[in-house]
């Protein structure tokens, strides 16, 4: 083995292992259970009025957004396992795409918990009805993910897989670009945190009512780099596979992380709306996808 490989193998091993994942999954839970437990401390503080604030925010008044926080912590977790599965499985590392896109939903709807109006009239009130689209939302976000993964295992049990010179090159490349994005992210991650909070230093009840622009501050520009990732990606495919089914499938999984990326810019319905199609697009294209192996062989 090389020296460049065995740094790569260190490396790899020392972010991206089997063992440091289920280290990394432990550590996650006991997090969250402290931040959940935390948070839902802050919450009591301030309704004894021990501490002030001068924000109505209901993430520091009502307990039911305490669950907020948890979740941020297991989106964090998801982002790691993205990156876990990428030399893996380019299905999988998609769908791990989906599974945060979804989870973000879901925390928005813990958030949004704490913001409902109970009246007759429902669906006039425009934070009741974002809330009521989103539960239906996810159903159809759960089943369409359920549906996506049903399709990776079937084309993983139809596929002969030819083990070549040219496919291990591949796979060692995405495991270097796998392990390079660690740091990459973590540093984008703190990044974006502090600079999303140096803006917001002046106005800190802006910091409290407009917390759903944290979605923004870290995945927006995620989503970002895992497009320039993906079309690296499918451009190194074409060294160790031509298959047309295979260079429709890679190019299609790009257009649904651009269709997720640009939801991050859109609220509401429209929000919504571009997160379904992008996980709709990806089923549908997986599934035209393993049917051509099938007519192929």
């Amino acid at each position: 083995m090389s020296k460049s490989n065995k740094v790569l193998s260190y490396f790899y091993n020392f972010f991206l292992s089997e063992k440091v994942k289920e280290k990394s999954e432990i550590v996650t839970v006991y997090i969250a259970i402290f931040s959940f437990l935390l948070h839902l401390l802050l919450i009591g503080l301030v309704n004894l009025d021990i501490i002030k604030i001068t924000s109505n925010s209901e993430l520091l008044r009502n307990p039911i957004s305490a669950i907020y926080t948890p979740f941020s912590f297991v989106l964090i977790y998801e982002v790691y396992l993205l990156l876990y599965y990428l030399p893996k499985s380019t299905s999988i590392y998609i769908g791990k795409q989906y599974e945060i896109i979804s989870l973000i939903v879901i925390r928005r709807i813990f958030k949004d918990l704490s913001n409902l109006e109970f009246s007759t009239n429902w669906f006039s009130i425009k934070n009741d009805v974002l809330f009521t689209s989103d539960l239906f939302a996810i159903l159809i976000l759960f089943f369409l993910i359920f549906v996506f993964y049903r399709l990776v295992k079937e084309g993983s049990s139809n596929e002969t897989e030819i083990v070549n010179p040219e496919i291990i090159k591949f796979i060692s490349l995405k495991k270097t670009i796998a392990t390079c994005l660690v740091p990459i992210l973590l540093v984008l991650s703190i990044y974006s945190l502090g600079h999303w909070l140096y803006e917001s230093l002046f106005s800190m009840s802006k910091v409290l009512t407009e917390i759903k622009d944290i979605n923004k501050i870290f995945f927006d520009d995620f989503f970002t780099v895992l497009i320039l990732v993906d079309v690296l990606l499918l451009l190194f495919s074409f060294l160790h596979s031509d298959k047309f089914n295979r260079v429709i499938r890679n190019s299609g999984f790009i257009i649904s992380t651009i269709l997720i990326k640009l939801s991050f810019s859109t609220e509401g319905i429209m929000n919504i709306l571009l997160i379904v199609m992008a996980i709709v697009f990806g089923v549908i294209l997986l599934k035209i996808h393993n049917l051509y192996d099938t007519i192929k062989k």
